[in-house]
């Protein structure tokens, strides 16, 4: 990061690692749930077939072998209705252990890969609107914790399908959603399985496995040569092996390949029983043994694990995510360097719908591949609890990402799905907020002005270690006699959304007309030179935030009582 009196902002980042604890042989496995947002909804306005939609289960099941693909730390999943648990093993050192970037990953690349197979599954229906996922780390100090949880799961996959099966066979047959309710109330296991066989003719067991037990991905071990040449036939039938794919580019923009374990998709009756994990010595050596057999779980002993931060009440929340792997992506989509105007409007749509669906963001500042987000003073969004308010955040950005980059680059297709991470930070007043905000808008000052000298360099024919070598030491000045003499290039005069980055916020209609390049947002789409219609509206502006003069001229931006 550029240096600035603005610095001292980042002292109020606290570090939320899942520590590793080696010195008391406990592997502390981290693992991560991810739950659909209000999917009930989803569910409802996509038509999905009830009690449960084939298509919409084996989408699931799809982002989460691609989950496994992309990150080889995860070597297990679970995974029902709209909910997936994905397992790390014992040693992983991922993003340095840290929860929330951990969570918030998961989460947006998850929500990316959902947007982008949508239409493999669903190729007669729209998408009707941007999915998103919460998502929360549950810290397993011993394989038994995790053999609880795989139980809790499971077992609710099982009283959930149940209970649904029976409640939705007795709405299809005519009752009311309140009369099935109340035939339903208190029933036990045995009778709703007599209710499902004698008035419905179903028997339970043979509903299909996909419905009852859940779905289980894990990576396989190495398979040896003889296995290859003399069990061909039983290989065709299984997704696991280990394939050569492109796992990067290189400099040159040439794809690197490594061979990866892809995932094998399986449905068990008790993912928790020894004999499942004694079956698949890849588990055990990665997640660690069960010694015993369990039986019920009680969900506030699992529920004790949840590796959870509550934020400070009466606090700015910032929450910020940051495109994972940004360089590397906008190469393989050969963004226009130093910059791409169409990318940058492509993530401030984004931060539009952001704040379009959580009325507590009052304020949202971008730059490059990074989005800062406001919340008021007194939110009480998700309870303040973290892991929730950044997955959500982030996995609803990817996916506006993913939906809206056919808007902005119509002729270039998205070759593969992005990711953001995000983190949570408090800040106790409203002059260290502001700092904050000011302190990202002198990093885009520095950051532009730099890379558009080390861009120019790199086409006027210098490699990129000599145009390095050219700027290192120089100051703003010196920078800015560079682009003009060299390049014909007045800094000052380059558009204000490369130099002054994005603010994103609710306008009112009498200052409309103070913003220098604002733009409203139509059906989504940012449109310029629209009038406003509303109070409130979001809009899109490119203006200096550093100088008090903004927030003094835009008062209800950060009202607080």
């Amino acid at each position: 990061m550029a240096n600035s009196k603005y610095e001292y902002v980042k002292s109020f980042e606290l570090e939320d690692e899942v520590m590793l604890l080696i010195q008391l042989n406990l592997p502390n496995l981290i693992l991560v749930r991810i739950d659909g947002r209000d999917f009930s909804r989803f569910s409802q306005v996509h038509e999905f077939e009830k009690p449960n939609d084939e298509a919409a289960l084996n989408l699931l099941n799809s982002c989460s072998a691609a989950v496994l693909e992309e990150f080889p730390d995860i070597i297990f999943a679970y995974g029902y209705s709209d909910e997936y648990s994905f397992v790390f093993k014992k040693t992983s050192r991922f993003y340095q252990r840290r929860a929330s970037k951990i969570l918030s990953l998961v989460a947006s690349f998850f929500a990316a890969v959902y947007v982008t197979k949508w239409k493999e599954f669903f190729p007669q229906r729209k998408l009707e609107y941007t999915p998103s996922f919460t998502s929360k780390v549950v810290s397993c100090a011993s394989p038994e914790v995790l053999q609880a949880y795989l139980a809790w799961r499971q077992q609710d996959c099982h009283a959930n399908n149940q209970y649904e099966t029976c409640f939705w066979m007795l709405v299809k047959s005519g009752m009311t959603i309140s009369e099935a309710q109340e035939l339903l109330k208190d029933t036990q296991k045995q009778q709703k399985n007599e209710l499902l066989f004698h008035k419905f003719g179903i028997n339970y067991k043979t509903l299909p496995e996909l419905f009852r037990q859940g779905s289980c991905l894990f990576k396989k071990k190495v398979i040896s040569l003889y296995f290859l040449v003399t069990k061909i036939s039983l290989l065709n039938n299984m997704i696991g092996a280990h394939v050569e794919e492109t796992v990067k580019h290189d400099e040159n923009g040439n794809p690197v390949k490594r061979l990866r374990r892809k995932a094998v998709l399986v449905h068990s009756e008790n993912i928790a029983a020894r004999s499942f994990w004694n079956e698949h010595p890849s588990l055990y050596n990665d997640l660690g043994h069960f010694s015993k057999d369990i039986g019920r779980v009680e969900p506030d002993f699992v529920r004790s694990f949840q590796f959870e931060n509550k934020l400070l009440p009466l606090t700015w929340v910032v929450v910020r995510i940051d495109g994972s792997h940004f360089h590397r992506f906008s190469d393989v989509h050969e963004f226009e360097k130093p910059n791409d105007e169409q990318a940058l409007k492509l993530m401030n749509s984004c931060a539009v719908a952001v704040l379009q669906e959580f009325e507590d963001i009052h304020f949202g500042y971008g730059v490059s591949d990074e989005y800062s987000f406001v919340l008021k003073r007194e939110s009480e969004l998700y309870q303040r609890q973290s892991s929730k308010i950044i997955s959500a955040i982030a996995s609803l950005f990817t996916s506006t990402y993913v939906i809206k980059w056919g808007d902005f680059f119509p002729r270039k297709e998205l070759k593969y799905p992005p990711s953001f991470d995000g983190r949570a930070v408090c800040y106790p007043t409203y002059k260290i907020l502001l700092d904050y905000l000011a302190w990202r808008q002198v990093d885009c000052h520095i950051n532009n002005q730099y890379n558009t000298c080390f861009w120019m360099l790199v086409k006027s024919g210098k490699t990129k270690t000599q145009s390095q070598d050219y700027l290192k030491g120089t100051q703003t000045r010196e920078k800015n006699e560079l682009l003009s003499s060299q390049f014909g290039i007045e800094y000052n005069t380059l558009p204000l959304i490369f130099r002054m980055g994005s603010s994103v916020l609710r306008s009112k209609l009498s200052e409309y007309n103070r913003f220098q390049e604002a733009v409203a947002v139509e059906n989504g789409v940012v449109v310029s030179g629209k009038k406003l219609k509303r109070e409130g509206e979001v809009v899109v502006d490119h203006c200096n935030i550093i100088e008090r003069g903004f927030w003094e001229e835009h008062p209800h931006i950060l009202s607080y009582s």
